[in-house]
């Protein structure tokens, strides 16, 4: 491994602002948790980046026409049009630097432009699946808990943006378990296995022994298998469970056996389960998340959080991946990496943002 000592002098730097190829092969092999920050625009300096070598790239770059950005940069552009091939540029470079089981998760919020909502996000997502290959896994939607007063008189608040997930390829890293909530556990009741939401199995048996709709066989295999899921909840192999009988619960999604196969099975069998893993269930696609609001609001306005990096860095990054923010501004990517034990390279075209970045990085070392 190397040490510091070894390293070149670039990567000692705190901002690295040349040679920026000599610094991130260096960083690329070591193993410190202190971020990479690279000064200047990511179009070229990605251009310097080894092919293949990020783990994953979480960035939320300046939105178009929303304010003036330090040093300027993507987001000035005279329209949405410029706006999106500028970033679709960028993107396509972050494909290449990106591992073929790697993650690229892209924040963005939308603008107004004459009165009229642009949907840029989408239009973003569309102009990467369509033109450049990318495989979009997730829309997230991430729900700007006490965002900032809308006191238009004539629409909705704006109290959203999306959260976008991009892979390369159908086969990537991805760690569901690292972001599972805790589940609740079961308990003995009287001598009975009762769940963590109180299911104990009564009232299914009451269900199937007063079924019309289910024959003896159907009636005995039932209770046969309903006595089994019991079981494993006491064992732990899973945490919870529901049962749909037929004539009793509707299948869930569909009723038609032609596109569900639950609604196949309970036309076979004359009921199914629903199993609850032991380890909790994973996140849905929609995130309460306090916008930030407390880091240097008069240099740097983006609402950003570090807890909107935290789901994708566990579940996509390797515990000794890295991650990459090619728009770091004051550092919230890297932040969160920290925290998370994964190392980070952060690129910028403002030095004031990257000093910040530093400030903050450096309270964490």
């Amino acid at each position: 491994m190397r040490t510091m000592d070894s390293l070149p002098s670039q990567l000692t730097e705190p901002i690295v602002v040349q040679n920026h190829r000599a610094a991130v092969e260096a960083y690329l092999g070591d193993t410190r948790l202190r971020p990479l920050l690279l000064l200047g625009d990511a179009l070229v300096i990605l251009e310097q980046f080894p092919e293949s070598s990020i783990d994953v790239v979480m960035t939320s770059p300046p939105y178009w026409g929303k304010r003036d950005y330090a040093d300027g940069g993507i987001g000035m552009e005279p329209d949405y049009h410029c706006y999106i091939q500028h970033l679709a540029q960028i993107c396509l470079r972050i494909k290449r630097v990106l591992k073929p089981g790697g993650s690229f998760w892209l924040n963005l919020g939308d603008t107004y432009h004459n009165g009229s909502l642009s949907g840029i996000p989408w239009r973003v997502a569309c102009e990467l699946t369509d033109h450049q290959g990318w495989i979009l896994r997730n829309s997230v939607i991430w729900n700007k808990v006490k965002s900032g007063m809308d006191n238009t008189k004539n629409r909705l608040g704006n109290v959203h943006e999306y959260v976008f997930h991009f892979v390369k390829q159908s086969k990537y890293y991805y760690n569901v378990d690292a972001i599972r909530s805790k589940p609740r556990k079961a308990k003995i009741v009287k001598g009975a296995v009762v769940s963590a939401t109180g299911v104990s199995g009564v009232r299914y048996r009451r269900q199937i022994e007063l079924s019309t709709a289910l024959s003896d066989e159907e009636k005995q295999e039932a209770l046969k298998e309903l006595n089994k899921m019991l079981e494993d909840v006491a064992a732990g192999r899973i945490a919870d469970f529901r049962m749909i009988i037929r004539g009793q619960q509707r299948a869930t999604h569909s009723d038609s056996e032609r596109v569900s196969g639950r609604a196949r099975e309970l036309s076979e069998r004359g009921f199914y389960f629903l199993r609850y893993h032991p380890n909790g269930s994973k996140p849905g696609d929609v995130w309460d998340i306090l916008p930030e609001d407390t880091q240097q609001r008069d240099l740097h306005f983006a609402p950003y959080p570090v807890d909107l990096c935290r789901i994708p860095i566990l579940a996509t990054c390797p515990e000794d991946g890295v991650v990459l923010d090619p728009f770091c501004g004051t550092g919230t990517t890297l932040v969160a990496a920290r925290d998370l034990g994964r190392r980070s390279i952060g690129i910028d075209i403002s030095q004031r943002y990257l000093e910040l970045a530093l400030r903050r990085c450096q309270t964490l070392l």
